[in-house]
Protein backbone atom coordinates (compact mmCIF):
# COMPACT_ATOMS: atom_id res chain seq x y z
CA UNK A 1 0.00 0.00 0.00
CA UNK A 2 1.66 3.25 -1.27
CA UNK A 3 2.24 6.45 1.42
CA UNK A 4 -1.19 7.82 -0.45
CA UNK A 5 -3.51 5.10 -0.46
CA UNK A 6 -5.40 5.05 2.65
CA UNK A 7 -6.32 1.42 4.38
CA UNK A 8 -9.58 0.21 3.85
CA UNK A 9 -12.01 0.97 6.35
CA UNK A 10 -12.20 -2.31 8.11
CA UNK A 11 -9.92 -4.26 9.67
CA UNK A 12 -6.07 -4.14 9.93
CA UNK A 13 -3.72 -3.76 6.82
CA UNK A 14 -1.59 -7.10 6.86
CA UNK A 15 -4.22 -9.30 9.05
CA UNK A 16 -7.27 -11.13 7.35
CA UNK A 17 -10.86 -10.36 8.95
CA UNK A 18 -12.06 -12.34 11.50
CA UNK A 19 -15.59 -12.64 12.91
CA UNK A 20 -15.49 -8.84 13.96
CA UNK A 21 -14.50 -7.71 10.91
CA UNK A 22 -17.01 -9.82 8.79
CA UNK A 23 -19.90 -8.76 11.43
CA UNK A 24 -18.61 -5.28 10.95
CA UNK A 25 -18.74 -5.64 7.02
CA UNK A 26 -22.35 -7.07 7.20
CA UNK A 27 -23.98 -4.58 9.38
CA UNK A 28 -22.82 -2.02 6.96
CA UNK A 29 -24.88 -3.50 3.83
CA UNK A 30 -28.31 -2.36 3.35
CA UNK A 31 -31.27 -3.33 1.35
CA UNK A 32 -30.89 -0.21 -2.44
CA UNK A 33 -33.30 -2.70 -4.58
CA UNK A 34 -36.12 -5.43 -4.29
CA UNK A 35 -35.38 -8.50 -5.83
CA UNK A 36 -38.92 -9.79 -5.73
CA UNK A 37 -40.46 -6.67 -7.67
CA UNK A 38 -37.48 -6.41 -10.16
CA UNK A 39 -36.73 -10.15 -10.69
CA UNK A 40 -40.05 -12.79 -9.63
CA UNK A 41 -42.14 -10.31 -10.49
CA UNK A 42 -40.49 -10.72 -14.13
CA UNK A 43 -39.94 -14.61 -13.76
CA UNK A 44 -43.86 -14.99 -13.01
CA UNK A 45 -44.74 -13.47 -16.71
CA UNK A 46 -42.81 -16.50 -18.27
CA UNK A 47 -44.91 -19.00 -16.76
CA UNK A 48 -47.09 -19.58 -19.30
CA UNK A 49 -44.63 -19.64 -22.32
CA UNK A 50 -41.48 -21.57 -20.28
CA UNK A 51 -41.52 -24.39 -17.52
CA UNK A 52 -40.75 -22.09 -14.30
CA UNK A 53 -39.29 -24.11 -11.16
CA UNK A 54 -38.09 -22.98 -7.64
CA UNK A 55 -34.43 -24.77 -6.71
CA UNK A 56 -33.56 -23.67 -3.89
CA UNK A 57 -33.65 -20.89 -0.96
CA UNK A 58 -30.81 -18.89 -0.13
CA UNK A 59 -31.25 -17.99 3.87
CA UNK A 60 -29.66 -15.37 5.66
CA UNK A 61 -31.88 -14.77 8.63
CA UNK A 62 -34.17 -12.86 9.01
CA UNK A 63 -34.24 -13.19 5.08
CA UNK A 64 -35.27 -15.73 2.74
CA UNK A 65 -35.40 -15.63 -0.95
CA UNK A 66 -36.05 -17.94 -2.85
CA UNK A 67 -34.19 -19.16 -6.10
CA UNK A 68 -35.49 -19.58 -9.64
CA UNK A 69 -34.66 -21.75 -12.69
CA UNK A 70 -36.67 -21.34 -15.92
CA UNK A 71 -36.53 -24.26 -18.72
CA UNK A 72 -37.75 -24.79 -22.20
CA UNK A 73 -40.90 -26.04 -22.39
CA UNK A 74 -41.72 -29.72 -24.19
CA UNK A 75 -37.85 -30.74 -22.89
CA UNK A 76 -36.56 -33.54 -25.61
CA UNK A 77 -33.83 -35.57 -24.32
CA UNK A 78 -33.17 -35.59 -27.79
CA UNK A 79 -31.63 -32.29 -28.05
CA UNK A 80 -28.14 -30.57 -27.12
CA UNK A 81 -28.77 -28.70 -23.69
CA UNK A 82 -27.16 -25.19 -22.62
CA UNK A 83 -27.15 -23.49 -19.81
CA UNK A 84 -27.76 -19.33 -19.16
CA UNK A 85 -26.72 -18.07 -15.83
CA UNK A 86 -26.84 -14.38 -14.59
CA UNK A 87 -26.07 -12.58 -10.93
CA UNK A 88 -23.54 -14.63 -9.56
CA UNK A 89 -22.37 -11.05 -8.38
CA UNK A 90 -25.69 -9.86 -7.60
CA UNK A 91 -24.43 -5.89 -8.52
CA UNK A 92 -23.25 -7.02 -11.86
CA UNK A 93 -27.10 -5.38 -12.97
CA UNK A 94 -27.28 -6.40 -16.50
CA UNK A 95 -25.88 -9.95 -16.09
CA UNK A 96 -29.66 -10.47 -14.18
CA UNK A 97 -31.81 -8.35 -16.63
CA UNK A 98 -29.86 -9.11 -19.81
CA UNK A 99 -30.36 -12.97 -19.09
CA UNK A 100 -34.34 -12.02 -17.73
CA UNK A 101 -34.33 -10.28 -21.55
CA UNK A 102 -33.25 -13.39 -23.47
CA UNK A 103 -36.02 -15.52 -22.31
CA UNK A 104 -38.60 -12.73 -22.82
CA UNK A 105 -37.71 -11.85 -26.06
CA UNK A 106 -35.63 -14.27 -27.76
CA UNK A 107 -36.17 -18.03 -26.16
CA UNK A 108 -39.08 -19.51 -27.65
CA UNK A 109 -37.03 -19.00 -30.79
CA UNK A 110 -35.21 -21.71 -29.74
CA UNK A 111 -38.17 -24.14 -28.87
CA UNK A 112 -37.76 -27.30 -30.58
CA UNK A 113 -33.71 -26.96 -31.41
CA UNK A 114 -32.14 -26.93 -27.83
CA UNK A 115 -32.86 -27.38 -24.33
CA UNK A 116 -32.13 -23.82 -22.77
CA UNK A 117 -31.73 -24.08 -18.94
CA UNK A 118 -31.95 -20.64 -17.57
CA UNK A 119 -30.50 -19.36 -13.65
CA UNK A 120 -31.31 -15.35 -13.97
CA UNK A 121 -30.17 -14.67 -10.27
CA UNK A 122 -28.14 -16.73 -8.54
CA UNK A 123 -27.08 -14.46 -5.77
CA UNK A 124 -30.34 -12.33 -4.67
CA UNK A 125 -29.23 -11.31 -1.37
CA UNK A 126 -26.40 -9.15 -3.17
CA UNK A 127 -28.86 -8.39 -5.81
CA UNK A 128 -30.72 -6.30 -3.31
CA UNK A 129 -27.68 -5.34 -1.89
CA UNK A 130 -25.47 -4.37 -4.79
CA UNK A 131 -22.66 -6.26 -3.86
CA UNK A 132 -20.24 -9.04 -5.05
CA UNK A 133 -20.15 -11.19 -1.99
CA UNK A 134 -23.19 -12.52 0.08
CA UNK A 135 -23.81 -12.38 3.50
CA UNK A 136 -20.50 -14.49 5.12
CA UNK A 137 -18.26 -12.08 2.59
CA UNK A 138 -17.61 -15.07 0.44
CA UNK A 139 -17.35 -14.13 -3.29
CA UNK A 140 -19.83 -17.34 -4.73
CA UNK A 141 -18.01 -17.23 -8.03
CA UNK A 142 -15.31 -18.06 -6.60
CA UNK A 143 -16.94 -21.23 -5.07
CA UNK A 144 -18.21 -23.37 -7.22
CA UNK A 145 -16.47 -26.33 -6.09
CA UNK A 146 -17.38 -29.87 -3.80
CA UNK A 147 -18.40 -28.51 -0.05
CA UNK A 148 -18.97 -25.19 -1.49
CA UNK A 149 -19.07 -22.80 1.49
CA UNK A 150 -20.79 -20.33 -0.62
CA UNK A 151 -25.39 -21.07 -0.26
CA UNK A 152 -25.55 -19.89 -3.88
CA UNK A 153 -22.89 -21.73 -5.81
CA UNK A 154 -23.70 -24.91 -4.13
CA UNK A 155 -27.88 -24.57 -5.01
CA UNK A 156 -26.63 -23.84 -8.34
CA UNK A 157 -24.55 -26.90 -8.67
CA UNK A 158 -27.34 -29.17 -7.10
CA UNK A 159 -29.67 -27.25 -10.05
CA UNK A 160 -27.34 -28.41 -13.02
CA UNK A 161 -25.94 -31.85 -11.85
CA UNK A 162 -28.42 -33.94 -13.79
CA UNK A 163 -27.12 -31.33 -16.59
CA UNK A 164 -23.73 -32.07 -16.21
CA UNK A 165 -22.40 -33.70 -17.98
CA UNK A 166 -24.79 -33.27 -20.99
CA UNK A 167 -24.32 -29.63 -21.63
CA UNK A 168 -22.55 -28.48 -24.82
CA UNK A 169 -22.42 -24.89 -23.87
CA UNK A 170 -22.70 -22.21 -20.57
CA UNK A 171 -22.54 -18.84 -20.82
CA UNK A 172 -22.27 -16.69 -17.66
CA UNK A 173 -23.22 -13.26 -17.69
CA UNK A 174 -21.33 -10.80 -15.51
CA UNK A 175 -20.64 -7.25 -15.47
CA UNK A 176 -17.14 -5.11 -14.96
CA UNK A 177 -18.01 -2.00 -13.20
CA UNK A 178 -15.78 1.60 -11.61
CA UNK A 179 -16.56 -0.45 -8.28
CA UNK A 180 -14.52 -2.88 -8.31
CA UNK A 181 -11.71 -0.77 -8.11
CA UNK A 182 -14.01 1.34 -5.52
CA UNK A 183 -14.89 -1.12 -3.54
CA UNK A 184 -14.52 -4.66 -4.19
CA UNK A 185 -11.08 -5.46 -4.51
CA UNK A 186 -10.20 -3.04 -1.72
CA UNK A 187 -12.27 -4.99 0.05
CA UNK A 188 -11.05 -8.50 -1.32
CA UNK A 189 -7.80 -7.53 0.23
CA UNK A 190 -8.49 -6.15 3.16
CA UNK A 191 -10.76 -9.38 3.84
CA UNK A 192 -7.56 -11.96 3.27
CA UNK A 193 -5.19 -9.19 4.65
CA UNK A 194 -3.31 -8.60 1.63
CA UNK A 195 -1.41 -6.05 -0.11
CA UNK A 196 -4.03 -4.05 -3.01
CA UNK A 197 -2.53 -3.24 -6.37
CA UNK A 198 -4.75 -0.85 -8.24
CA UNK A 199 -5.65 -1.86 -12.11
CA UNK A 200 -7.33 -0.11 -14.26
CA UNK A 201 -10.98 -0.69 -15.72
CA UNK A 202 -11.58 -1.49 -19.16
CA UNK A 203 -13.88 -0.04 -21.63
CA UNK A 204 -16.10 -1.72 -23.02
CA UNK A 205 -16.54 -5.75 -23.50
CA UNK A 206 -14.94 -8.48 -22.86
CA UNK A 207 -14.99 -12.33 -22.58
CA UNK A 208 -13.48 -14.51 -20.75
CA UNK A 209 -12.53 -18.04 -21.96
CA UNK A 210 -11.05 -21.55 -20.28
CA UNK A 211 -7.36 -21.66 -20.37
CA UNK A 212 -7.50 -25.72 -19.65
CA UNK A 213 -10.04 -25.35 -23.15
CA UNK A 214 -9.80 -22.72 -25.18
CA UNK A 215 -12.47 -22.19 -27.98
CA UNK A 216 -11.09 -19.34 -30.13
CA UNK A 217 -13.90 -19.90 -32.69
CA UNK A 218 -16.81 -19.69 -30.34
CA UNK A 219 -15.42 -16.49 -28.43
CA UNK A 220 -15.16 -15.01 -31.58
CA UNK A 221 -18.18 -15.78 -32.33
CA UNK A 222 -19.60 -14.08 -29.50
CA UNK A 223 -17.47 -11.04 -29.93
CA UNK A 224 -18.34 -10.66 -33.32
CA UNK A 225 -22.32 -10.20 -31.89
CA UNK A 226 -22.30 -8.06 -29.31
CA UNK A 227 -19.93 -5.62 -31.06
CA UNK A 228 -23.03 -4.85 -33.28
CA UNK A 229 -24.60 -3.41 -29.71
CA UNK A 230 -21.57 -1.97 -27.87
CA UNK A 231 -18.12 -1.46 -28.47
CA UNK A 232 -15.42 -3.92 -27.71
CA UNK A 233 -12.81 -3.22 -25.14
CA UNK A 234 -8.98 -2.55 -26.09
CA UNK A 235 -5.85 -4.00 -24.33
CA UNK A 236 -3.93 -1.87 -22.24
CA UNK A 237 -0.58 -0.50 -23.13
CA UNK A 238 0.45 -4.28 -21.38
CA UNK A 239 -1.17 -5.65 -23.87
CA UNK A 240 -3.87 -6.70 -21.05
CA UNK A 241 -7.37 -7.01 -19.81
CA UNK A 242 -7.71 -6.22 -16.32
CA UNK A 243 -4.51 -7.91 -15.62
CA UNK A 244 -4.63 -10.88 -17.90
CA UNK A 245 -3.08 -11.47 -21.46
CA UNK A 246 -5.80 -10.38 -24.34
CA UNK A 247 -5.36 -13.86 -26.22
CA UNK A 248 -8.10 -12.27 -29.01
CA UNK A 249 -9.75 -9.13 -29.61
CA UNK A 250 -11.80 -8.63 -26.74
CA UNK A 251 -10.82 -11.99 -25.11
CA UNK A 252 -8.83 -13.11 -21.75
CA UNK A 253 -8.45 -16.95 -20.27
CA UNK A 254 -8.96 -18.17 -16.85
CA UNK A 255 -8.02 -21.34 -15.45
CA UNK A 256 -12.01 -21.32 -14.61
CA UNK A 257 -12.16 -24.67 -12.99
CA UNK A 258 -9.19 -24.13 -10.37
CA UNK A 259 -10.85 -20.69 -9.09
CA UNK A 260 -14.39 -22.00 -8.76
CA UNK A 261 -15.64 -20.35 -11.44
CA UNK A 262 -19.44 -20.47 -12.24
CA UNK A 263 -18.71 -21.01 -15.76
CA UNK A 264 -17.04 -24.77 -15.58
CA UNK A 265 -19.89 -25.88 -13.33
CA UNK A 266 -20.06 -28.00 -16.14
CA UNK A 267 -18.48 -29.92 -18.44
CA UNK A 268 -19.87 -28.33 -21.54
CA UNK A 269 -17.08 -27.91 -23.73
CA UNK A 270 -18.05 -24.37 -24.93
CA UNK A 271 -18.31 -21.75 -22.16
CA UNK A 272 -17.82 -18.22 -21.89
CA UNK A 273 -17.86 -15.51 -19.00
CA UNK A 274 -19.21 -12.24 -20.47
CA UNK A 275 -18.01 -8.55 -19.04
CA UNK A 276 -20.03 -5.63 -19.81
CA UNK A 277 -19.07 -1.99 -19.08
CA UNK A 278 -22.30 -0.48 -17.39
CA UNK A 279 -20.07 2.62 -16.49
CA UNK A 280 -18.87 3.88 -19.93
CA UNK A 281 -20.17 6.90 -21.21
CA UNK A 282 -20.72 5.57 -24.42
CA UNK A 283 -23.27 2.58 -23.06
CA UNK A 284 -26.79 2.62 -21.82
CA UNK A 285 -28.18 0.14 -19.20
CA UNK A 286 -30.42 -0.97 -22.66
CA UNK A 287 -27.18 -1.66 -24.34
CA UNK A 288 -26.01 -3.50 -21.90
CA UNK A 289 -28.96 -5.97 -21.39
CA UNK A 290 -29.06 -6.03 -25.02
CA UNK A 291 -25.28 -7.04 -25.54
CA UNK A 292 -25.92 -9.78 -22.75
CA UNK A 293 -28.73 -10.84 -25.00
CA UNK A 294 -26.75 -10.78 -28.16
CA UNK A 295 -24.26 -12.46 -26.60
CA UNK A 296 -26.57 -15.39 -25.50
CA UNK A 297 -28.10 -15.84 -28.95
CA UNK A 298 -24.62 -15.86 -30.56
CA UNK A 299 -23.04 -18.81 -28.29
CA UNK A 300 -26.55 -20.64 -29.01
CA UNK A 301 -26.12 -20.03 -32.75
CA UNK A 302 -22.66 -21.02 -32.72
CA UNK A 303 -22.92 -24.16 -30.87
CA UNK A 304 -26.27 -25.41 -33.44
CA UNK A 305 -24.22 -24.59 -36.02
CA UNK A 306 -21.62 -26.98 -34.95
CA UNK A 307 -23.90 -30.13 -34.25
CA UNK A 308 -25.62 -29.56 -37.67
CA UNK A 309 -22.37 -29.67 -38.88
CA UNK A 310 -21.07 -32.72 -36.72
Amino acid sequence: MSSTEAPYSIGTPGRPWGEAEVALWLSRQVVQRSYAADVVSVIDTFRSRFDVSEYGRIDYAPDSYPLFAIRSRDWNDALPVVLVTGGVHGYETSGVHGALQFVDRQMANYAGRVNILLAPCISPWAYERIHRWNADALDPNRSFRADSPAQESAALMRLVEPIRARALMHIDLHETTDTDESEFRPALAARDGIHYEPDDIPDGFYLVDDSENPQPAFQQAVIAAVAKVTHIAPADERGEIIGSPMVAPGVIEYSLKKLGLCARVTDAPYVTTTEVYPDSPRATPEQCNAAQVAAVCAAIDFVLAEVASA
